[in-house]
Order: C-alpha cells, then structure tokens, then sequence
C-alpha cells in the first residue's frame, strides 16, 4: 500500500466549471474564480455517535474481539470515548489498536461489515450537519470529509453524503492481512498536511474556506482556514472558541443515513464493506460494549 498519500482518492464528481460559476455565493465570499472547501470532521461533528463504535456488535460475535483483552484493558484506553480524548489518549489508543489488529484477516472483516452494514448505520447523520453540507454545496464549495476512523468507513458515509473527498486514517495491508502498521495517521497535524496537500491539488484558497470540528484535537485543521466554527464542542475548545470568537453551533436532530441515499447494489456493497480497521477496532473495544456483553 502506497504511504505517500495522505488522502482517499475523491468520492465524488468535482462540480464542473460552469455549475460552480452560476452557483449563487455568501456574502463577502471571495469571487468565483477561486476555489473554496468546507472541511468537516466526521465523529460528533456530522454523525451523531463515533463511527468506531458502530460494528463492535458483529466484531465481537465473529470472534475478531476477545472477551479476555476487552475485560482486562478497555475501560482505561477508551473511556475517552466517553467525554472526548486529549493527544495523549488518542495516541494510546493508536498503539493499542494497531497492536491488537495485526494479522487480522481483510476477508474476515469485510464479510462482517457487509452483512451487517445497513443495520448499523441507521440513524447516523445529524439532520444540521446535512443542511450545512448542502449548503455548502449549494454556494460552490467542495465538502471535504476529514476523520481518524479509517478511509474504507469513512469514504462511503462521505459519499452518502455528497462530499467531494475523504480523508482518513490507512491501515498497511500485507498478503491480505492487517500487518499493525498505519500508513497514514489523519489527526492533529496530519489531518492539515492532508489538506494543505489536497488545497495545493484542488487550488483551494484556505484562507476562504471553512472547517467544522467538536474537538480541540482538531484545533490545529480549524487554525489553517478562515472560517472556522466548533460543533458541540468538548470543554477545551468550547473555551478556545470563546477566546477567538469562533461560531459555536448546537446539532441534535439525528436523521437516518438511508434515507439520504438509494439503496445499493451489491457491486456498491462489496466496495464498501472493507472497514478500516483502525477506527472500527478501537470502537469495538468501549466502555459502552463492556456494560452490553461482560459476563
């Protein structure tokens, strides 16, 4: 797997050239020779849960979870997704991961994802997150999804919802195993090499472009563009945006994800069933799933 590149390949169609130009712009926006981007964090941000915690179930009962290690070390690694997650925790809980996943196998886990996919992903999306994404796109903008989880979790629900790029986290795959290896980490600063890198690619002027985040880990994705704005922010950067002046809104309405989209097809849904191990094992592995299956 390639470790040069810092971000999925986009999900969908750029707007053409003469759509975007007719498009109608917010004022004071920058003329419509230049390029502009809405990047959106995914957990908390646009879906209304952690997109790691969706299939613990299945991974539980496939066996790619073990009841020992859940008991003996969860509680402690992922309480953060509890009530939010400083770097330290989230470092943590990237070694942790990456050591229990190694040699997991991809055929075994994109199985699990695809049979229980559409069961699991009802209701996801915050009914204001949707709005704000349409009309993002309404007013020219490309919507760039930028998460931790891992790219094959996060480039489908980013389709769903229209987006036009998905940047995640890429776990290294070897003779068709999880080898414990990440080949690109997208948070904190990863997630602003990612989109300096995709700005340069796309001609985004950054300094017109807008991010949206619910955690102070991502203050350094909100600091490179000229619009920021937190979304139910944890206590750290709630109290950032009040020193900057930075919007903070509230989303509460969940909607459900299907309803956004046509039912697929199987051809969509063998593309999307391989799930980023990175995010969907941390998830597995949460205070919320000891308190549903502990003996």
């Amino acid at each position: 797997m390639s470790r040069s590149r810092p971000y999925a390949d986009e999900v969908t169609a750029s707007q053409p050239e003469a759509e975007r130009s007719t498009v109608p712009q917010t004022p004071g926006a920058p003329s419509e020779s230049v390029r502009t981007a809405a990047f959106f964090d995914l957990d908390k941000t646009v879906i209304a849960k952690s997109s790691t915690l969706a299939f613990s179930k299945p991974f539980f009962d496939q066996g790619l979870i073990n009841r020992r290690a859940v008991l003996k070390s969860t509680y402690a690694q992922f309480l953060f997704l509890m009530s939010g997650a400083d770097h330290d925790q989230m470092d943590r809980m990237r070694s942790y991961v990456t050591n229990m996943c190694t040699g997991w196998d991809v055929e075994q886990v994109k199985s699990i994802v695809g049979e229980a996919l559409h069961d699991i992903v009802d209701p996801l999306v915050f009914a204001e997150a949707a709005d704000l994404i349409a009309d993002h796109k309404l007013c020219g903008r490309d919507v760039v999804v930028v998460s931790a989880s891992g790219e094959e979790i996060v480039a489908p629900i980013a389709r769903a919802l229209g987006a036009t790029h998905a940047m995640a986290t890429r776990m290294v795959v070897e003779d068709g195993r999880y080898t414990g290896e990440i080949a690109f980490y997208c948070f904190g600063e990863g997630k602003v090499e990612a989109i300096r890198q995709l700005a340069a690619r796309e001609g985004y002027a950054l300094e017109h472009s807008y991010a949206y985040s619910d955690s102070v880990t991502d203050l350094p994705m909100l600091e490179i563009v000229g619009h920021p704005a937190v979304v139910n922010p944890d206590r750290a950067l709630r109290k950032e945006a009040a020193l900057r002046g930075w919007p903070v809104l509230t989303f509460t309405r969940p909607v459900s994800l299907r309803d956004r989209i046509p039912a697929p097809s199987g051809a969509a849904m063998a593309t999307t069933a391989a799930v980023g191990v990175s995010a969907l094992a941390a998830g597995a592995l949460t205070y919320s799933l000891l308190r549903r299956f502990a003996f």
